[in-house]
């Protein structure tokens, strides 16, 4: 394109002024002045055409590089965050394992993995716990779990937890931990040698048959901890045992009537059904032998 516009090589702009004189008049003469002003500016742009198109192709690679670039720093980023493990935060709530690693509580008596107490009942299990501790020298700790999977059931867990505490005889021999599963609407109650002696194995199996599981089955597990703390502090000073609860007959009735009763309604519907047919046809057709004997 460039040999075909360019002044010197076309002779169709390549005019010279005695052409120009033969074939134009002096008043057209500005024409080809105008014209040669139209032709240089096309031609110049043609040149400089190739130099700017070439650009964007000699950036490529650049552009092509710096996202490749943030493709894999993306990439590692996300491979990172993946397989790393995460750090445990203060809000997150111990695992079974923590709590055995952890040991007892030191300024209360009540490890709550599971979030179901109160600030009521642990300030009332704190009092009635150190008001014995003090007492009598005997210490119960208790403990509530979401679930268990390291042991089968709330006793082996609190059998381990009593041994992982107090590893030798002389430490555990007054302590009692007392464990609540929510999950499973059980407990147990585990402690040493000098505690089963003072509670005794009537109030020991009272409590896990009745207060630990039948208020977790209710979803109060409130009032399954404070009762049965209170039931264990009661046998403990030799008081008479407070009881707890039972198991709710939930017997259904059964929603489906007796033959007797279906028959007695039976009749009592046939009944019903024929006097309003009755009444029916015979209301009308007494109005209507009315109205025509007084015509």
């Amino acid at each position: 394109m460039e040999t075909i516009l360019y002044p010197h090589s076309s002779p169709l702009f390549n005019l010279k002024p005695s052409s120009s004189k033969a074939l134009f008049s002096p008043s057209n003469q500005p024409k080809s002045s105008s014209l040669s002003l139209i032709t240089r500016p096309v031609t110049s742009y043609l040149k400089r055409q190739p130099s700017e198109s070439a650009k964007p192709f000699l950036s490529l690679p650049k552009s092509w590089l710096s996202h490749a670039h943030h493709g894999l720093a993306a990439l590692a980023l996300s491979l990172a965050l993946n397989f790393c493990p995460v750090l445990p935060t203060n809000s997150a709530l111990a695992s079974e394992f923590d709590v055995l690693n952890g040991g007892p509580p030191q300024e209360s008596y009540v490890v709550d993995d599971a979030g179901v107490l109160s600030r009521v009942t642990k300030s009332d299990l704190k009092r009635l716990l150190s008001d014995l501790d003090s007492r009598k020298n005997f210490r119960i700790n208790f403990i509530t779990v979401r679930k268990l999977t390291s042991k089968a059931d709330a006793f082996e867990y609190a059998d381990q937890v009593l041994e992982r505490w107090y590893p030798t005889v002389e430490e555990g021999n007054n302590k009692g931990i007392v464990v609540l599963v929510t999950s499973q609407k059980e407990g147990a109650v585990s402690g040493g040698p000098a505690f089963i002696q003072a509670v005794g194995d009537t109030i020991l199996d009272a409590t896990v048959s009745e207060n630990l599981p039948v208020l977790a089955t209710e979803e109060k597990y409130n009032e399954a901890v404070f009762s049965s703390a209170k039931r264990l502090v009661a046998a403990i000073d030799g008081l008479p045992d407070p009881g707890g609860p039972s198991f709710k007959d939930n017997k259904r009735e059964s929603n489906f009537k007796s033959r007797e009763e279906t028959e007695e309604k039976r009749g009592q519907f046939t009944f019903v059904v024929g006097g309003l047919l009755v009444i029916a046809f015979v209301v009308p057709m007494a109005q209507y032998y009315a109205y025509v004997s007084k015509k």
